[in-house]
Formats: structure tokens, C-alpha cells, sequence
């Protein structure tokens, strides 16, 4: 059997090899984009570096080539999972199911607000459907993140975009604005 770092001496790392590679190559990226989910830096680096040593406790993972495609899914989706446990942390608090507390009318809340609405549907979300509104890179890179087709990413990114909506509406009502 092939260990992680044979495995990983021929990924995509090009000039630094094993997990000391990916690692360099790819920790800031899936810090990044985990913070855009949570919106803690401090726990979006937390996030990552999990993400990471579950991607070194697991061999196999690397050997099949998709070393960063598996990392930013599973980022992403121990994001989601940080999200939902906010969400009934949120809901408890609140006595509110599905609904945010009540907020001050000031302007200055009403853009955190919001925010804070499209995290929580998003944590409402199935993991792929939420994967494919996050993800900010090509459709061949999603279909890789993912382990899907390329050619299926532009319909199950609009499905997706529907389901969001479709919760929004379901959790809040219509938006006070239409884009």
C-alpha cells in the first residue's frame, strides 16, 4: 500500500512534495474561503487546520490525485456544519425557530442582518447544494470538488440557486428588494 507521501509526490503540489506541500500550497486558500462561511477568522483557521488533519490521518484520500478538491469539500463542509450548530444555538436563544433575533431598525444592522440570514438558509441547505453556491472557482474545479461531471455543474448550480431562494422565502418572506 502506498503511504501519503508517495502518494502525495505525485499530486498537484509541483515543487514541494508530501503533506508538508499541500499543506503550504493549500492552507490559506481553504482558510479563506472557510472564513467567508463563518465569518471568524480565528475559527475559519481553526476549521482548516481540522480539515487538514483529517486529510493526513487518511491516506487514501491522497492517492486518488484530488488532494485540494478533497480539502476544500471537507472545509466547506465542517463550515456548514459550524453554521447549523450557530443556526440551533441561535433558534434556542431565541425561542424563534428558524428566525434570527430581533435587531435594532437601525441601517447599520439591516446589511448584518442579511448576512446573517444567508448563512443560516445556507446552513438550511443540503451540503452539496451549499457547496456549489461557496465554491468561487471553475466549473471544471467544482466538478472535481465535488466529484461530479463538468457538464452537470451550470444545472445543479441553478437548482441550487432555487433551493436558496426557495428557503429564504420560506424563513423570511419576500426580500424588502428585488435585484
Amino acid at each position: 500500500m502506498e503511504t501519503l507521501g508517495e502518494a502525495l509526490e505525485d499530486s498537484e503540489v509541483g515543487e514541494q512534495t508530501g503533506f508538508e506541500g499541500v499543506f503550504h500550497r493549500h492552507y490559506e486558500p481553504v482558510a479563506r474561503t472557510v472564513a467567508r462561511i463563518v465569518r471568524d477568522t480565528a475559527r475559519a483557521e481553526e476549521i482548516a487546520a481540522e480539515a487538514f488533519w483529517k486529510f493526513w490521518r487518511n491516506p487514501k484520500v491522497s492517492a486518488s490525485g484530488y488532494a485540494a478538491a478533497w480539502l476544500y469539500r471537507t472545509a466547506i463542509r465542517m463550515a456548514l456544519d459550524e453554521l447549523k450548530k450557530e443556526a440551533r444555538r441561535m433558534r434556542r436563544e431565541s425561542g424563534q425557530p428558524n428566525r434570527l433575533p430581533a435587531q435594532t431598525p437601525e441601517e447599520a444592522h439591516a446589511a448584518s442582518e442579511e448576512r446573517n440570514r444567508v448563512r443560516l438558509v445556507l446552513a438550511a441547505l443540503g451540503p452539496r447544494q451549499a457547496e456549489l453556491l461557496l465554491l468561487r472557482i471553475s466549473y471544471a474545479e467544482v466538478a472535481a470538488a465535488l466529484g461530479l461531471s463538468p457538464a452537470s455543474i451550470g444545472t445543479l448550480i441553478s437548482r441550487a440557486q432555487q433551493a436558496f431562494r426557495k428557503e429564504y422565502v420560506n424563513q423570511y418572506g419576500e426580500p424588502d428588494y428585488e435585484r
